[in-house]
């Protein structure tokens, strides 16, 4: 028997979010400024499979403070949208947006749950749907956000998803080498850990977080199910955060493990295509 979801799921993680937003736009991590200077924000291996966006609409669900979403618009774009659902990160993404000289019709944002992606944003279908790292977990239903997802696809564009691989949160958090918890779980996870990725220190009150694990196999499935073809499903080794003690920065700025030890997926990216017919 599964535990319930908490009555209270969105609006506890809406208000945690919210928080920390000027925490994040004021962090190390994100750099604005070096952002607002030309830094690229997106990583090298969805440059490559997301390939050429010049002249191609694009919308990202689940965007925060906007910088992957302008890095798209940056990289040619001919008109992007942000939608996520926290009002202080849509203000901060448009201020963003303004920084760098993109007008609202090169760069929207809209706030609004990503469930309802399909009746807030402004145009009915997009070539390229992106949802950036970190993402999924926060909802709990991944066929209804797949069934989203695919419905705002346009005939010959993609979906195109970046995600931590749910193996990673099946592992302990010391060392990366024991399997502590069940993949297959469906389960809220309920956080209360202060503090935020960007800022460990940082002082902060709302703390509590709900969260899901969606196993790969059923984001994939989902995604199918909602009408879209599978083009490819990568798995990375590679993490953006030091998740384990004993991962290692590497020179290309990704976290590993020691080479002296197995690797598993602590990454994956999933293209899914609509007919253009």
């Amino acid at each position: 028997m599964y535990s319930p979801t908490p009555d209270d799921w969105r609006e506890a993680n809406r208000v945690r979010w919210d928080e920390r937003v000027p925490i994040h736009a004021a962090s190390e991590f994100y750099d604005l400024d070096a952002f607002r200077a030309g830094k690229e924000a997106l990583r090298d291996f969805e440059l490559a499979e997301v390939g050429d966006v010049t002249g191609r609409s694009l919308l990202h669900l689940q965007c925060h403070i906007g910088l992957d979403t302008l890095s798209w618009a940056r990289r040619g774009a001919s008109h992007v949208v942000g939608l996520d659902f926290s009002e202080p990160a849509v203000e901060t993404a448009r201020s963003l947006a303004a920084d760098i000289g993109l007008p609202p019709d090169r760069a929207a944002f809209v706030a609004a749950d990503a469930y309802d992606a399909a009746e807030a944003v402004p145009d009915s279908s997009y070539d390229i749907v992106y949802t950036g790292i970190g993402a999924l977990c926060w909802l709990p239903d991944i066929d209804r956000w797949a069934e989203t997802a695919a419905s705002l696809v346009a005939p010959g564009g993609f979906l195109y998803v970046a995600e931590f691989h749910p193996l990673a949160d099946s592992l302990d958090d010391e060392t990366g080498t024991r399997v502590v918890h069940d993949y297959f779980t469906r389960d809220p996870w309920v956080d209360t850990t202060p503090g935020t990725y960007a800022d460990a220190e940082a002082a902060t009150v709302h703390n509590r977080s709900v969260e899901w694990v969606h196993p790969v196999g059923e984001v994939v499935t989902a995604i199918a199910r909602a009408g879209l073809r599978i083009e490819f499903l990568h798995e990375h080794d590679m993490s953006l955060i030091p998740r384990y003690g004993t991962l290692k920065r590497q020179e290309d700025g990704y976290y590993r493990f020691p080479a002296d030890r197995p690797r598993v997926p602590l990454m994956y990216s999933i293209k899914a295509s609509r007919p253009a017919s």
